[in-house]
């Protein structure tokens, strides 16, 4: 499939599971916090402070997972399965042994831990230490999960990926209401559902590799850590744990320097970012589908299979985010009254929904070229494009338009930034166009590359 399916099939094949899953799971994430939100702004405060905590185990997995789907993809394209079942296994038992220590370390020192996430207040801090103790006991299943999430997509079994993160989300939404308003468990039974359901999705992820339905095998005999393995994985994954990193700290910036101006520019600001995420992770879903179709092309030398994959992505991803973007921008006020009806709050939001959406078609063409650089194993250029859209650009731009045009100006911030990335992604995108282009001359691929059917 990863080499014979036309290109304008098989990268929407890859994709749409993927966007599905993220859309799934970010919708997930504001009806979670829905439920919690009547409960009171205690227990809403410590959902908050237990955010930064997945975050944190999210980082772990994700990190491990995308240094493995990288490298898997490239081992598979090049024939070389077996060692692309070791780099799975690797990766599954070190994601596995990072999740238990982060549940070890946090269940022993469980109120330092929840103080140092932001929760002061005794009741916040009880509501925070109810959530964190089911989290922690879920880790080691939620940094598995990332893995086989990913290593599922590198091997272009796309569908099982999204079935596994779909089931648990959906279970989260069904045990939500029930553990919280039946049972009466409050935070506690709001953080019991979300350990089930990654439990619930690590089961079944875990089945297509336990019933022989994928190409690449889970082993504790094929637990050998390598210089190689650990290099690639490492490279790979740094951009990932860096983004991540650099997502929660310029969260965390930018709620305290919201707080400082209003509660109405906090909650905006808190609004727009679920809102979105919800978009952005359709751009990202997109991406991480297209992701190992060039990596899988790339280790086979199908460089025009590379090229053609990238312009097919590049127009329809632009193309569908650009429609998709103008949607949200003429309805922008109507979407902010869903969640609150504070009239500067609703103002605020929609000067940063309408900008945000101005500047998403460069964003989605950014995280193209930055899946790019990440399939085809090229870790600085990841690297750079995934730190320019929360760091490089963002955190400054949330300092100085602030202080320089106070609540509008942090409003403007993400767009800011995210217009600022182009000009990292164009350079880099033309370096490796170049890089591509060469080599299908060099292997006589030229003219495939103009061929509709490649």
């Amino acid at each position: 499939m990863m080499l014979n399916d036309p290109i304008p099939k098989l990268v929407p094949k890859m994709a749409i599971p993927t966007i599905i899953s993220m859309l799934v799971m970010s919708f997930y994430n504001m009806a979670d916090t829905y439920f919690v939100s009547s409960l009171g702004i205690e227990a809403t405060g410590a959902v908050g402070v237990n955010a930064s905590l997945m975050s944190f185990i999210q980082m772990a997995g994700s990190a491990i997972a995308v240094g493995a789907n990288s490298y898997i993809a490239r081992l598979l394209g090049a024939k070389r399965d077996e060692e692309g079942s070791q780099v799975l296994s690797v990766a599954f038992f070190s994601a596995m042994c990072t999740g238990t220590l982060v549940m070890i370390l946090g269940l022993v020192f469980m109120e330092p831990l929840v103080r140092f996430l932001g929760a002061k207040d005794p009741l916040v801090i009880k509501y925070s230490e109810d959530y964190a103790s089911y989290i922690l006991y879920a880790a080691p299943f939620m940094t598995t999960v990332f893995v086989m999430n990913q290593c599922l997509r590198a091997e272009g079994s796309s569908t099982f990926s999204m079935w596994g993160m779909v089931s648990g989300a959906i279970l989260n939404l069904g045990l939500d209401p029930l553990f919280i308003f039946v049972f009466k468990w409050e935070v506690a039974g709001a953080a019991a559902a979300t350990a089930i359901s990654k439990l619930v999705s690590f089961i079944v992820l875990l089945t297509p590799y336990l019933r022989k339905h994928t190409m690449l095998t889970i082993s504790i005999r094929k637990f050998k850590i390598t210089k190689n393995i650990a290099t690639e994985i490492s490279k790979m994954g740094f951009p990932t744990l860096m983004r991540s990193g650099l997502m929660t700290i310029a969260s965390v910036i930018t709620n305290n320097v919201a707080s400082g101006f209003s509660a109405a520019a906090l909650a905006a600001i808190s609004v727009v970012n679920r809102i979105m995420m919800f978009v952005s992770s359709a751009i990202l879903g997109f991406g991480q589908g297209y992701q190992p179709v060039a990596g899988f092309n790339w280790g086979a030398k199908r460089y025009d299979r590379v090229w053609k994959a990238f312009w097919f992505a590049s127009i329809v991803g632009v193309s569908v985010i650009t429609v998709i973007s103008l949607v949200a921008a003429v309805f922008a006020p109507s979407i902010m009254r869903v969640f609150t009806d504070n009239a500067e709050a609703i103002d605020i939001g929609t000067f940063s929904i309408r900008l945000q959406c101005y500047v998403m078609p460069i964003h989605a063409w950014v995280i193209v070229v930055n899946m790019t650089y990440a399939g085809l194993g090229k870790a600085t250029g990841a690297a750079l494009l995934s730190l320019s859209r929360q760091g490089i650009f963002f955190i400054p731009a949330v300092w100085i338009l602030s202080v320089a045009f106070g609540v509008m100006g942090l409003a403007s911030a993400q767009a800011v930034a995210d217009g600022l990335s182009l000009l990292l992604g164009l350079p880099l995108a033309i370096r490796v166009l170049k890089e591509i282009k060469r080599l299908m001359i060099e292997n006589g691929q030229k003219e495939l590359a103009e061929d509709k059917k490649v």
